[in-house]
């Protein structure tokens, strides 16, 4: 069988995991998948790597181009609603200290 030189490599993560748990080598796991030596490695590379991120608490960015206004659908119209919140608390302190009101 050849070794194929594409593959979705993360559809294969549990059995590739549970493989490495084993005490599989990624030769060997390489060879299970028909898979290059090096796609395993980088895959095993990549996949520390991003468990460190996540267990030291940085969170994955998300793909693709961020929207144009920089905030996620949704998020908008609660930041604008604190923001007015927060004017309205302002100038109602601000009333209050100079004895209006």
């Amino acid at each position: 069988m050849s070794k194929r030189s594409y593959t979705k490599i993360g559809a294969m993560e549990e059995e590739l995991l549970s493989m490495r748990k084993s005490g599989k080598t990624n030769r060997e796991i390489a060879e299970h998948f028909s898979l290059e030596h090096k796609q395993v490695k980088w895959w095993v590379t990549r996949y520390n790597r991003k468990q460190a991120k996540l267990r030291a608490g940085i969170l994955p960015r998300p793909k693709g181009r961020p929207r144009k206004d920089g905030q996620p659908p949704h998020q908008g119209n609660q930041t604008e609603l604190e923001r007015l919140r927060m004017e309205n608390k302002l100038l109602r302190d601000f009333l209050q200290s100079i004895g209006r009101k």
